[in-house]
């Protein structure tokens, strides 16, 4: 009930200033369970996606996106995202185990299989969650692309402005395999970041958004 209120009240604000338009929905099943793996551009992802859908779609947000800016912070609790505490040991584990009980219950899980937010606009190799996800639950794969949500609100700004909103929806993805077995992890993941690529048209780096983060704050 609070995520479609939150979703009531926000939307025709959200719609007006930035004009969110999305293409491929009906690739979003009306019910059962799907697990969207979308490029991470802007904590805005998390806020246009679930927009457009007319379901809820859970996300695990890193903790302090609930308790620095007040509005996102009641927009991410009132449409029903988890917190998780990102430098915690077992936080990798606690977010799988969150989404796999999210997708056994026959809902929908939003996942951003680069990690974190690209640092450039480019896109970046996937993380293996995305695959032990899939392979594991067996349920299917719709890749997402977010458009513009950088230029809105990049990495570090705390202002959002003006610009025209894309979410595009890719056909489902299944796959077979062992979530065990780090070849078939390995594989599933780069079929899901090509797939995101060919509807973002970002250029594509073969390397962890998180190593290229790590290595300019070293340097700077």
């Amino acid at each position: 009930m609070l995520y479609r209120i939150t979703k009531i009240i926000s939307s025709p604000f959200l719609r007006l200033l930035w004009r969110p338009e999305i293409t491929g929905a009906e690739h979003v099943p009306l019910k059962g369970a799907a697990l969207l793996a979308s490029n991470h551009l802007s904590i805005l992802d998390s806020v246009f996606l679930p927009l457009m859908l007319p379901r809820q779609v859970t996300f695990v947000a890193k903790s302090e996106y609930f308790t620095g800016n007040r509005l996102m912070a009641m927009y991410m609790r009132g449409t029903g995202q988890v917190a998780i505490d990102r430098q915690s040991a077992g936080a990798a584990q606690a977010m799988l185990d969150t989404a796999l009980g999210v997708l056994r219950a026959g809902d929908l899980f939003g996942i951003y299989p680069e990690g974190t937010r690209s640092p450039d606009g480019r896109l970046y190799r996937g993380k293996i969650g995305v695959a032990w996800l899939a392979l594991s639950s067996g349920v299917p794969v719709i890749p997402v692309a977010m458009v513009n949500t950088d230029r809105v609100l990049p990495p570090g700004a705390s202002v959002p402005r003006l610009a025209k909103i894309g979410v595009r929806v890719g056909e489902p993805m299944r796959f077979t395999g062992d979530p065990s077995s780090a070849r078939d992890r390995r594989m599933v993941t780069d079929d899901v970041m090509r797939a995101i690529q060919k509807l973002s048209g970002q250029e594509y780096v073969p390397q962890y958004a998180s190593s290229v983060k790590e290595r300019g704050a070293e340097a700077a």
